[in-house]
């Protein structure tokens, strides 16, 4: 027989435990993203994942327990994307190429997860979540700040958080569009982001970054 040591048993538990979580919160995105948070049901849930109640609360006493792993999990997951997505740009980048990236980093993410916007920005979001969503602002603000900032080296500190506000102000507008549309209406919403954000910003950042028609006039010559 092999040899087990005796805190085997106790991890197989907790790993048994952690899937079973997995799969409790899989069950709920798919409750949520149908029937929204205030309608969702622990009894929903649990036939959803192919479980007892029972075995539902053996790991959350209610939804709103479940809802609030599922948010902070992925309020976790977004500020690992947007630290990707708001890297320091390259200035061979055109302002176009450097808009779209994070436009698209930001919309794959929410679509990939609508629950979690019906969860935040729901009628009646889950236990302190609104508190927490506010921080999570406040730290995109910061990175959308800091990315402004290096677009617009002198520009004064008050115009760099103005800016920024409306830059994401207007995301979030556009985000609802395209979250309630598929297929090419859908596309054609996040094309239309991406062109609000590049025409307001153009003539703010000026001719800092590249452009294409330098880049076909340099392989030209």
């Amino acid at each position: 027989m092999p040899d087990t040591s005796p805190t085997d048993q106790p991890r197989r538990r907790q790993a048994r435990g952690e899937r079973r979580i997995a799969q409790l919160l899989e069950a709920a995105t798919t409750v949520f993203s149908t029937t929204g948070y205030t309608a969702a049901s622990t009894n929903a849930i649990a036939r959803e994942a192919g479980v007892s109640p029972g075995t539902l609360y053996q790991f959350f006493p209610n939804k709103e327990a479940i809802a609030i792993e599922l948010s902070r999990r992925l309020m976790h997951e977004m500020r690992e994307m947007y630290g990707e997505a708001l890297a320091p740009v390259d200035p061979e980048d055109t302002l176009e190429e450097i808009v779209g990236g994070a436009v698209d980093r930001f919309i794959a993410f929410n679509c990939d997860h609508p629950v979690f916007f019906s969860l935040l920005h729901g009628p009646d979001v889950p236990g302190t979540l609104d508190v927490e969503h506010e921080a999570l602002h406040a730290a995109l603000l910061g990175r959308v700040e800091a990315l402004i900032a290096s677009l617009l080296p002198e520009a004064p500190a008050a115009d760099v958080t103005r800016t920024a506000q409306v830059c994401l102000g207007t995301y979030k507008a556009g985000l609802e569009l395209v979250l309630s549309h598929t297929g090419a209406e859908r596309d054609a919403y996040i094309q239309e982001i991406k062109n609000v954000l590049t025409r307001y910003l153009e003539p703010l950042v000026g001719d800092r970054l590249g452009r294409p028609s330098d880049r076909t006039a340099t392989a030209r010559s």
